[in-house]
């Protein structure tokens, strides 16, 4: 029993979301003058008060047809626009503290930052902020880009096409169950981001979603410990490059969710921790899916319904959030990859170095090879991306159309579960698709394979 009290309070203490703005200040992020103070208080001064978690204003209107509320500054009287205010943002002037344009201290000047909103919920944040060190600002932007969708769609693509295809469709077997489970996980236990105030929110484009446990930790530890469990022994490199790579991937990764004031200490841990046991788990049967996704004849039709299953009957969500949809995705994707896998070992493209030229030397690089490597890239990035946006402007209207769902606002019906589930699975299962067999046929065509 006092285990579990001593748990229970360390739980508590590593869920406090005063330590998640306790290490934002550390890293020189501080947010405007007056964020600590409760609603009450800012309410008595006349102002509005702190706001929670992605809650906003009344749009009334700025007279200008904008929508966007205006507050009119102490000094000269003049008006500034507080455009999407919301996830622990506080008008200028909030608690009494007046306009705050320089600060005595350091003369430092306030300014907005625009996080990387989401177009589903057109959710924004424009607390005025003051980034004290732009380099740990950047490092760390990088770092939860390393989680989002821009970097899967090079990173993946690259590993394919231009290192060693037998590594990319295991590290997507590996990415999908991580992914799938952790985004789960969190509708299960369904716990809220930390609390604005008093953690600044550097980014809002996920904010809709769950907290517990973080999959941009779990995606952070999983895809650079399978990289090189993967690796190690297939190719030849030192083992300490590779430790050295998944200790700072993973740190960057994690500690940049923190940072943008998206997870607590603790959902940082949980994901990194889950990621772990699901690739003890999981990691010995890659190869057993892998192997049965390129020779089982009927695998493209058992690969799409599990998928397409699980996407369906997984969520029970209360309201609608990010979740559902980017698992589809993911799920989708998989998918793609998998068929694609299974279409190529079937017409003999792409096949595995034999195990008797194992390990593999990393060639030389040269200008030809860094040059058609990047060729190769650009081409097929390019390819993916199209082929995203065709089946998206096919999958919309198609899916409106069958379930008798109003498409003119394109935002609400991309919510309802009968367009966002064949949207994104479809989509995302062409773009997989593309990937791994049409992408590399037409490089075979051209002669860049």
């Amino acid at each position: 029993m006092a285990l579990l009290q001593r748990l229970a309070r360390l739980a508590a203490y590593l869920q406090d979301p005063q330590k998640v703005a306790d290490f934002q200040r550390l890293c020189g992020v501080e947010g405007p003058p007056g964020l600590a103070a409760s609603p009450p208080l800012a309410e008595e001064s006349g102002e509005p008060g702190p706001l929670a978690n992605g809650s906003c204003p009344a749009m009334n209107g700025g007279g200008e047809g904008d929508g966007w509320p205006r507050l009119r500054a102490a000094a000269g009287g003049e008006e500034r626009h507080l455009k999407g205010l919301g996830n622990g943002a506080i008008p200028e002037g909030a608690g009494g503290e007046g306009p705050p344009q320089q600060q005595e201290e350091g003369q430092q000047t306030w300014g907005r930052r625009q996080p990387r909103r989401n177009s589903l919920t057109g959710e924004a944040a424009c607390q005025e902020i003051a980034v004290r060190n732009p380099f740990l600002y950047y490092l760390f932007n990088l770092g939860t880009e390393l989680g989002n969708e821009l970097f899967y769609i090079l990173f993946f693509p690259f590993c394919i096409w231009n290192l060693d295809a037998w590594m990319g469709r295991r590290l997507i077997i590996v990415w999908v169950w991580v992914m799938y489970l952790g985004q789960c996980t969190k509708d299960v236990i369904r716990w809220p981001r930390p609390a604005s105030p008093p953690v600044v929110k550097l980014e809002v484009f996920y904010n809709s979603e769950y907290s517990m446990p973080s999959t941009h930790a779990m995606s952070g530890t999983a895809i650079p410990l399978a990289l090189v469990l993967l690796s190690y022994g297939r190719w030849q490199y030192p083992l300490m490059c590779g430790l050295i790579l998944v200790i700072c991937w993973c740190s960057l990764v994690c500690f940049s969710r923190i940072y943008m004031g998206m997870h607590s200490i603790l959902d940082v841990i949980a994901g990194f921790l889950y990621a772990i046991l699901i690739l003890v788990v999981f990691h010995p049967a890659v190869d057993l899916i892998d192997n049965f996704n390129l020779t089982y004849k009927y695998a493209p039709l058992i690969i799409i319904s599990l998928h397409l299953a699980l996407g369906v009957f997984s969520f029970t969500l209360d309201t609608w959030s990010t979740s559902r949809g980017d698992t589809a995705q993911i799920l989708g994707c998989g998918a793609g990859v998998a068929c694609g896998s299974h279409f190529n070992y079937m017409l003999g493209l792409m096949q595995d170095p034999s195990p008797d030229t194992l390990p593999l030397i990393p060639p030389s690089i040269t200008v030809t090879l860094f040059g058609k490597a990047i060729l190769r890239l650009l081409i097929g990035v390019v390819l993916l991306l199209l082929t995203r946006i065709m089946m998206k402007k096919i999958t919309i209207p198609l899916a409106c159309k069958m379930f008798s769902i109003p498409c003119d606002d394109i935002r609400q019906a991309r919510q309802r579960m009968e367009v966002e589930l064949p949207y994104r699975y479809i989509t995302y299962g062409m773009v997989g698709f593309s990937l791994m067999f049409l992408v590399p046929c037409l490089f075979l065509f051209i002669g860049l394979s």
